[in-house]
């Protein structure tokens, strides 16, 4: 008997299952947005000669073109030779395109090869899964602005020297995020990659080209000055120019809080789009 009842086992605890539609992650899903986050810059980073040093060749030859064309017998802008005038602009510039141009492809290829499943299905939230896209599409004009930094570094009879870190990192950071956020609007309203060319074409380097990057605000008319004050890359390019050279065409602080608010608005409007399944679910 005694033996009996020493093989007896002890009751076992009730394994308690949650309901039906509750989910077992709670708060931040960090794995599955890590997850996304690194199958983002993979996919660029598979192509980095195109991706990232490309552009750096590009910017060159455009600092080379404008220095040699406009910046002869010495020219100053903002009491700062010409060339290192333009640096900080070309730098920003090419952060901003390649940004945009990683966040405008990720979910339109996704729609149009029938593959947009991978980014619905996996338990991820809305503000997860638009964080993930907006880091990895920084994490891209972060690289870019770094290989066009030691180009142009590189390149003699430059200077370029870092005055005020934070409106680097500042405008550094806030430019590539308001671009990111419209690369995944475009990304969300684009059916095919025309689309998302046309954007690409008609408003990012328009605005891009038209931001100040090559002259300065003091050299345009009245009408002029008022259309590029209404430009959010006029106050990116100039509020990061300040970090290299102390020198802008507005006040810095005036550029800083419209990125802040744009971005927050873009935000809003990007989590609602996603959050809605707007043109991407069936």
């Amino acid at each position: 008997m005694n033996d009996q009842s020493e093989s007896i086992a002890p009751p076992r605890t009730p394994l308690i299952l949650p309901e039906p539609g509750v989910p077992r992650i709670r708060n931040v899903n960090w794995a599955g947005m890590h997850a996304l986050y690194i199958k983002e810059v993979r996919r660029f980073m598979k192509v980095q000669l195109q991706t990232i040093w490309a552009p750096s060749i590009t910017t060159l030859l455009y600092l080379i073109i404008f220095t040699l064309a406009l910046g002869g017998q010495g020219r100053t802008v903002l009491g700062v030779a010409f060339p290192d005038f333009i640096a900080p602009g070309l730098i920003m510039m090419g952060m901003i395109q390649n940004a945009f141009a990683n966040s405008s492809f990720g979910m339109l290829v996704g729609k149009i090869q029938g593959t947009i499943v991978d980014y619905l299905m996996p338990p991820i939230s809305t503000a997860e899964l638009l964080f993930a896209q907006l880091a990895a599409a920084m994490t891209r004009g972060i690289f870019v602005g770094c290989t066009i930094s030691l180009a142009i570094a590189l390149w003699p009879g430059i200077n370029l020297v870092p005055q005020h870190p934070w409106a680097i990192l500042a405008f550094g950071l806030l430019g590539t995020m308001f671009v990111s956020l419209l690369g995944v609007l475009t990304s969300i309203w684009a059916e095919k990659f025309d689309h998302a060319a046309a954007v690409t074409n008609f408003v990012v380097a328009p605005l891009a080209l038209l931001s100040g990057t090559f002259y300065s605000m003091e050299r345009l008319s009245p009408l002029f000055q008022n259309i590029s004050h209404a430009n959010p890359f006029f106050y990116t390019i100039s509020g990061f120019r300040y970090g290299f050279l102390s020198a802008a065409d507005t006040e810095v602080m005036r550029g800083l809080v419209m990125l802040v608010v744009l971005n927050l608005v873009l935000l809003f409007v990007a989590y609602r789009l996603l959050k809605s399944g707007w043109k991407i679910r069936p």
